[in-house]
């Protein structure tokens, strides 16, 4: 029996690389956007689903907002009756603050908004995903583990002066993992949480610029941009149990940000 593998915010960047990848291991997909338009099939969730399926498997489109937690249960209602169960969800949602403002002129709105999709709501729909793993019951004892894997950023633990609710929000949703973590060991279901780096989306496009000269100037040790494959190719493994023994682990994907250096 195939497993399936729900992606929250599928439709381009991180996500997409992520859907494609787990799709290329077999996973049936359940992908998530704002949006899922059958007629846009150059860009957004019809376009992710065109490539999956060309690897033989099945994708299910589903549009829904997460911060709008009312909406939560009839996307999982979709996902649930086009699987019967979620054996790997990836938290991968997120927006960017809309204007980048210093910390002093941050404004409750930007917070607000952000922290809705990016912790809140991503905190109430993991909940809700989980709900429904351990209400589904064991795997065989041989079969793979069922995940929950949290996508973050490096942001989670470093301070960006003219984005502080994204950092915010990051570090919130980090903590979320390793609560999960703890309270889903019991039901054998790993959690783990990836934090990408500097990765070339839609989301940093406007800042390339300064990105490149950090680069250049020696920031990272592997000198070049992350892409949305490199987060994908890290999910694999642990969707497919290959780190059953290490749930609760915090894996950066950031071409060596986080190694210290004199």
């Amino acid at each position: 029996m195939r497993r399936t593998a729900l992606v929250t915010g599928a439709s381009r960047g991180i996500g997409r690389g992520i859907a494609l990848a787990l799709a290329n291991a077999g996973f049936d997909i359940v992908g998530t956007a704002t949006s899922a338009d059958p007629a846009k099939t150059a860009a957004g969730l019809y376009e992710v689903k065109a490539r999956a399926e060309a690897s033989g498997v099945r994708f299910l489109p589903v549009a829904g907002d997460i911060s709008r937690i009312d909406e939560h249960p009839r996307m999982l209602d979709e996902a649930l009756a086009f699987a019967g169960r979620i054996d790997c969800f990836v938290r991968n949602a997120g927006i960017a603050p809309r204007v980048r403002a210093d910390v002093l002129d941050l404004s409750p709105d930007s917070f607000d908004q952000v922290l809705g999709v990016n912790l809140r709501g991503a905190f109430f729909f993991a909940q809700a995903v989980a709900r429904a793993m351990v209400a589904a019951g064991p795997h065989a004892p041989d079969a793979c583990p069922p995940s929950l894997i949290f996508i973050t950023s490096i942001s989670a633990r470093t301070a960006s002066i003219n984005r502080a609710e994204y950092c915010i929000s990051k570090a919130g949703l980090s903590m979320a993992a390793r609560a999960f973590a703890v309270r889903l060991a019991q039901h054998n279901i790993n959690v783990y949480e990836i934090q990408p780096g500097i990765v070339e989306t839609d989301m940093t496009s406007g800042v390339r610029d300064k990105y490149d000269a950090l680069i250049g100037d020696g920031l990272l040790l592997t000198p070049r941009w992350g892409r949305p494959e490199d987060i994908g190719a890290a999910v694999v493994p642990l969707a497919t149990g290959s780190f059953a023994y290490a749930t609760g682990a915090v894996i950066e994907v950031g071409g060596g940000f986080g190694v210290d250096r004199l």
